[in-house]
């Protein structure tokens, strides 16, 4: 595999690491610092926060200056910010710098993106972004396993510690591995920056897939704020038992990752992604239903199940529509698509958190009005307009 891809997808596992690892351990910090659940979980919507907020800056940065410097920024305040977490002694603290935590991990999500829109065509970017996420799926899928291992034989402030040490190896090979994908351009003046954000909104087909698939997104984030308490608290399963059900949902998404780039032979993104959404929406109605009727655990494992696989379709294929038409502003559209994408996911956390009940239903019905929000503006902003301009050639 080519090394450029594996870093990467190292720097696009950033967030996965970052938000999966801890997460068997939300109820143990919650104990350890004597806070109750909801309150650590705003550790989590304190990292989607900074995420969102961060990749507004990082774009204008990554057009002007390069994709390696605000790199570098970005690996090194991580680092910074893993340490002070691996340090806290209490819950305020814990979400402060999960906050500065993100600020740094959304400066790989940026220029990865940015990096693969320098490089590939928009066909080849979806495969790309296929291929990214079987790297990045690995994380998920070891990471609560990790964590969870390290939280029961050392402590959950081992997670952090070792978030420090993945930092500075990837700043390494940034440093040795990733050559410089676009030079400086002077004419990109930061107090413009503005402006060239407006300009990005004003193409309809980076609009439209950057809102679905931020649902899309957020969806998936509500799954991961609330299932610590709907599977370790509900239906009583151990940290290690929630590790496997989290991996296996995981493998779920990075399989359907690697199909996706089997059916891009034969399809194009904005196909697939119109075939797919319907699915997604369908998903969500079962959860839905699931959590208004407080079911069984499988009553939730299969809906839920299927929602996460259709993201391994949705997301890479979405991801390089959006980015399709912004060759010179490919930095400030990255950033934008994930300002968007954790602008809507860390509302949907705050609202779980904020909802919380004891029952399904907060995490259930958020994830099903993402899906419908999803499957809305793609009709409204893409296929309704596509059926339209098929109608005039006509």
């Amino acid at each position: 595999m080519n090394i450029i891809i594996l870093v990467l997808g190292l720097l696009s596992a950033f967030g996965p690491l970052s938000i999966d690892m801890y997460l068997p351990a939300l109820p143990i910090i919650a104990k350890d610092f004597g806070a109750n659940l909801s309150s650590v979980q705003l550790s989590l919507a304190s990292f989607f926060v900074g995420i969102a907020a961060g990749q507004i800056f990082y774009g204008p940065l990554t057009d002007r200056f390069g994709r390696k410097r605000p790199l570098y920024f970005g690996l090194v305040l991580y680092g910074v910010a893993s340490l002070l977490c691996a340090t806290t002694d209490s819950v305020e603290g814990l979400i402060a710098f999960r906050f500065l935590q993100a600020l740094g991990s959304c400066a790989g999500m940026v220029i990865s993106r940015a990096v693969v829109r320098d490089l590939y065509r928009p066909q080849e970017s979806a495969k790309i972004f296929s291929l990214l996420m079987l790297i990045m799926g690995v994380a998920p899928i070891l990471a609560p396993l990790l964590g969870g291992a390290m939280m029961t034989t050392i402590g959950w402030r081992s997670i952090f510690w070792f978030l420090t040490a993945v930092s500075f190896v990837t700043f390494f090979s940034v440093y040795f591995f990733l050559k410089e994908t676009s030079t400086p351009h002077p004419d990109h003046k930061l107090n413009k920056a503005l402006h060239n954000y407006l300009e990005v909104l004003k193409d309809r087909n980076f609009t439209g897939y950057a809102f679905s698939l931020s649902f899309i997104y957020a969806g998936m984030f509500a799954y991961i704020t609330g299932s610590p308490f709907v599977f370790i608290e509900h239906f009583k399963f151990t940290p290690g038992e929630y590790s496997i059900l989290f991996g296996v949902n995981a493998a779920g998404l990075t399989l359907f990752s690697q199909v996706n780039s089997w059916l891009l032979r034969k399809y194009s993104p904005a196909e697939l992604i119109q075939k797919t959404l319907p699915v997604t929406l369908i998903a969500g109605l079962f959860l839905l239903i699931a959590g208004l009727l407080q079911g069984p655990v499988w009553s939730v494992c299969m809906p839920l199940f299927l929602f996460i696989l259709t993201m391994g379709i949705i997301a890479p294929n979405a991801a390089a529509s959006a980015l399709a038409n912004q060759k010179k502003s490919a930095g400030s559209a990255s950033a934008l698509l994930g300002t968007f994408q954790f602008s809507v996911s860390a509302l949907c956390s705050t609202l779980v958190s904020s909802l919380h009940d004891g029952s399904l239903v907060p995490m259930t019905s958020v994830m099903f009005m993402a899906a419908l929000a999803a499957f809305f503006f793609h009709w409204i902003l893409i296929q309704s307009r596509s059926g339209k301009l098929q109608a005039l050639k006509n």
